[in-house]
């Protein structure tokens, strides 16, 4: 007899400890699936609205594993990782300054 599969939890994803999911609970978000239905940077404004602070960009980085893992189960153990992330979001935001500056060098 098959046995069903087990429904994952937050806390299976990787990258998420138990203040990430104190921050999940402030934010209204309980399962798997409803963190599948949400936008990293999205979350990210709403717990700096909620806190009154501005918090570290790394929880912006956390929050994407984790979103990407909720979308995908069979995500990539690297992409798991919060600082695969960053280091994304890191090149990722270079890559406009880095054209900005060979402009206004008059290279291309």
């Amino acid at each position: 007899m098959a046995t069903a599969p087990r429904t994952r939890k937050l806390s299976d994803l990787v990258s998420v400890g138990p203040a990430m999911l104190r921050d999940f609970h402030r934010l209204g978000v309980n399962t798997v699936a409803q963190l599948a239905r949400e936008e990293p940077a999205e979350l990210y404004e709403r717990l700096c609205q909620i806190t009154g602070a501005r918090q570290d960009v790394c929880v912006l980085d956390t929050f994407t594993a984790a979103i990407e893992q909720a979308r995908d189960p069979n995500l990539l153990p690297a992409q798991r990782r919060w600082w695969y992330w960053s280091r994304a979001r890191e090149r990722a935001s270079a890559a406009p300054r880095k054209r900005k500056q060979q402009a206004c060098s008059g290279r291309s």
